[in-house]
């Protein structure tokens, strides 16, 4: 329970315009101080204050990224009890909120098509840009042992990329399935594959947030290098979650928190990495668990001047409870 200066405290901070448009916004998706800049017309001193006081009076989170910042309402506790009442309270359809959103929808869109245009002109270069951080081998053999020897009776790669992963599991899954949102990388995949003769794996084109699988349909799910790319990794999880089978494994592979900031204008990388904390929160909102987690740091004297990669692997309960069931939409499409 909330004591009462608290309570004060956080409707204090809610009580003036501008912020109240803040907490609608971020009620819809993590935001930086940059996008909200562009999305509300207002200088970056001016909405860096608004956020510092939403976040001391604990109705937003501030996550750490490199020098950037990005910041989501509190949804937990008793200050996500409150915060969610005050957002329920709010009529949305007014025209100050309804521009606000269709600008953040805008950003949003932005920052993945300039994502999606590195992809295209780097598709054949993809296998080379992630000699970027420990060798490929190592971080492959590691993948496979935190998704077990199978046999899966459906295997989906999010963000497929090259088709890599299918590759690299192809003798371990019945069927696989490759979703990836570029047409062209899709291409180049499409072409690896056939090359390869893997014959039981596919390739569609979609969105990571929504990729139309049924319920529960994939005995196991990988995420290898994409959540950096992504501008709200936490939806991306909720949606590998939904199609996650009872006692299926979700593995993510990705980067423990640096600072090379030249990843973000020259590989349209969005996050910097992510902490286990992080990672670990997201993966039990969705209501996965029996969360591991390993680290492949560099060695030696060239270690420096490279990345670690992480292996998050989570499973969904062979009963899983109500959590995962309202991690999305209900779907009856056959795979």
């Amino acid at each position: 329970m909330l004591d009462q200066r608290s309570v004060v405290a956080m409707l204090k901070a809610v009580a003036e315009p501008t912020r109240l448009r803040l907490l609608v916004l971020l009620a819809e998706g993590e935001l930086n101080v940059k996008d909200v800049t562009r999305i509300l017309g207002q200088s970056q001193p001016r909405i860096s204050r608004h956020l510092k006081l939403m976040s001391e009076a604990g109705l937003i989170e501030r996550i750490a990224d490199g020098s950037w910042a990005y910041f989501q309402v509190v949804d937990h506790g008793s200050q996500g009890v409150l915060v969610r009442g005050l957002l329920e309270s709010i009529d949305r359809s007014d025209a100050v909120f309804e521009r606000d959103l269709k600008r953040a929808q805008t950003v949003k869109r932005e920052r993945e098509a300039a994502a999606q245009n590195y992809f295209r002109a780097h598709a054949a270069e993809w296998d080379r840009i992630r000699a970027l951080h420990v060798a490929e081998g190592e971080v492959e053999s590691a993948l496979k042992e935190a998704l077990g020897p199978g046999p899966f009776r459906l295997l989906v790669d999010l963000g497929t990329g090259t088709g890599r992963m299918l590759e690299l599991l192809a003798d371990r899954y019945e069927r696989g399935i490759g979703f990836d949102i570029n047409h062209s990388m899709l291409d180049y995949a499409r072409s690896k594959l056939e090359r390869a003769g893997l014959t039981d794996a596919s390739l569609r084109h979609g969105d990571l947030y929504d990729v139309g699988l049924a319920d529960r349909s994939a005995d196991a799910v990988v995420m290898h290098q994409v959540l950096h790319f992504l501008a709200e990794p936490q939806p991306a999880i909720r949606e590998a979650a939904r199609i996650l089978a009872p006692g299926g494994r979700l593995v993510i592979v990705d980067f423990a928190p640096h600072g090379m900031e030249f990843l973000r204008e020259d590989f349209a990388h969005e996050r910097l990495g992510f902490s286990s904390e992080q990672v670990r929160e997201w993966l039990a909102e969705v209501g996965l668990d029996q969360v591991t987690a390993r680290e492949l740091k560099p060695s030696g004297v060239d270690g420096d001047g490279k990345l670690t990669v992480m292996v998050w692997t989570a499973r969904l309960a062979a009963n899983p409870a109500t959590a995962h069931d309202k991690a999305g939409q209900r779907r009856k499409v056959e795979v």
